[in-house]
């Protein structure tokens, strides 16, 4: 596994965060909703201590990237959030196309990729994750 592709992990003992680089679009949401757990001034930018177990599972669902994800280690079953079984299409003002819900993404070189919660497409051309967003947008001033 590329480092580009590591799957991060932080622990409090009851649940275990999950960080996808990768998918990371970096609006915010997490580090303006639980700035006691992700503050991207600290390494390492994520505290599990910093909450509790309730208060994170509650940011973590609100990631629009599905970048962060928890698991608790009793359960061995590893979450981004509740799975949806309908799907949403939404358009971000100059960012990603949003999909909510469970998909597969038929990448270019064949691999059928299953998505589940969200997704965050490119709209601007610039990731370097396509057809995922990389958050390429904020930087290249993409209106759209």
């Amino acid at each position: 596994m590329s480092e580009e592709n590591k799957i991060k992990e932080y622990s409090n003992g009851e649940v275990t965060i999950t960080w996808e680089p990768s998918k990371c679009i970096h609006s915010a949401n997490c580090v303006n909703g639980l700035p006691s757990v992700f503050d991207n001034k600290k390494r390492p930018w994520i505290d599990a201590m910093g909450a509790t177990t309730e208060e994170i599972v509650k940011q973590i669902n609100k990631c629009p990237s599905g970048a962060l994800g928890y698991y608790f280690p009793e359960k061995s079953e590893k979450s981004s959030g509740d799975v949806i079984s309908e799907q949403l299409v939404e358009v971000m003002p100059n960012g990603p196309l949003m999909v909510y819900g469970n998909l597969q993404v038929k990448l270019p070189d064949g691999k059928i990729q299953n998505q589940n919660k969200v997704s965050a497409f490119c709209r601007c051309g610039g990731s370097q994750n396509k057809p995922f967003c990389d958050g390429s947008h904020k930087k290249n001033g993409f209106k759209g």
